[in-house]
């Protein structure tokens, strides 16, 4: 196990492969773990970090710090602590969340994110993740089967009160607004079938800009990189393996995408 010490409290992360840098961050439900096989697939060519916020997996739990705007302030101070300088991003829900709005803030720090479930507005997560307890979650959304099996590991570590508040405080999420802060590359993917989430409207889907691209896994649920891995890796490779500064709106020249993603 890998840990700093911020403000006095303990932040776990874990870390794999050489190269330039690639930050993972979590969902509300699990931890860093279940980001293990995509780690593996991107640590070839990247030094590949996931991260527990405050609240989940092994990280201090103290609810003065389960704001986003804290979690965001953690990953500031992590990254500063760490001397890690460009970053690609790659967040799931709460991560999401927390890297695009650390992007906005920090825009010539992140070279490119990728945000897997991330809701446009508050109106679009389901109101069970606010009311629901860690273990009923992770029945709803992960189910049973030894792919999953990592993610329920670090469940009975989360404190419910750090879903609570994070989802407390998202009256001002708006998508669209967020967009338009920063001009860094930014590839959305969801899951058609994400029960916690709603996928993003076609009508909105076309008036992001043009940095911004959307991809639907017709297969997933709110686990894209569990529910159908080897597509999600691959397009995660793909994306990574853009020219900086490059929209990822080029994947969709490549046919294999064209015939395996819609």
């Amino acid at each position: 196990m890998s840990a700093i010490i911020l403000r006095d409290e303990i932040v776990h992360y874990e870390v794999l492969g050489r190269g330039r840098p690639l930050i993972y961050l979590h969902d509300w439900v699990g931890s860093w773990r279940y980001w293990i096989p995509t780690m593996q697939a991107a640590s070839i060519s990247f030094r590949a970090y996931a991260l527990d916020l405050w609240g989940f997996g092994d990280t201090a739990k103290n609810s003065n710090y389960y704001s986003i705007e804290q979690q965001v302030s953690l990953l500031e101070e992590f990254l500063n602590e760490m001397g890690i300088g460009k970053i690609a991003l790659i967040g799931h829900g709460l991560g999401a969340i927390v890297g695009l709005e650390y992007t906005a803030r920090f825009p010539d720090t992140v070279d490119r994110v990728m945000a897997v479930g991330l809701p446009a507005r508050e109106s679009a997560i389901h109101s069970r993740l606010q009311s629901t307890p860690p273990a009923e979650l992770a029945d709803w959304l992960l189910g049973r089967s030894p792919i999953t099996e990592s993610a329920w590991a670090e469940v009975p570590k989360t404190d419910g009160r750090a879903i609570q508040l994070s989802l407390s405080n998202l009256t001002a999420l708006n998508l669209p607004e967020l967009a338009q802060k920063t001009d860094t590359p930014c590839l959305l993917v969801h899951g058609q079938n994400d029960p916690a989430v709603e996928p993003l409207s076609i009508d909105l889907a076309a008036a992001l800009p043009e940095h911004v691209h959307v991809v639907s896994f017709e297969q997933s649920g709110h686990f894209p990189m569990l529910d159908e891995p080897a597509k999600f890796n691959r397009l995660l490779v793909d994306f990574l393996s853009l020219q900086s500064g490059e929209s990822p709106r080029q994947l969709q020249l490549k046919e294999e995408w064209k015939r395996r993603v819609r």
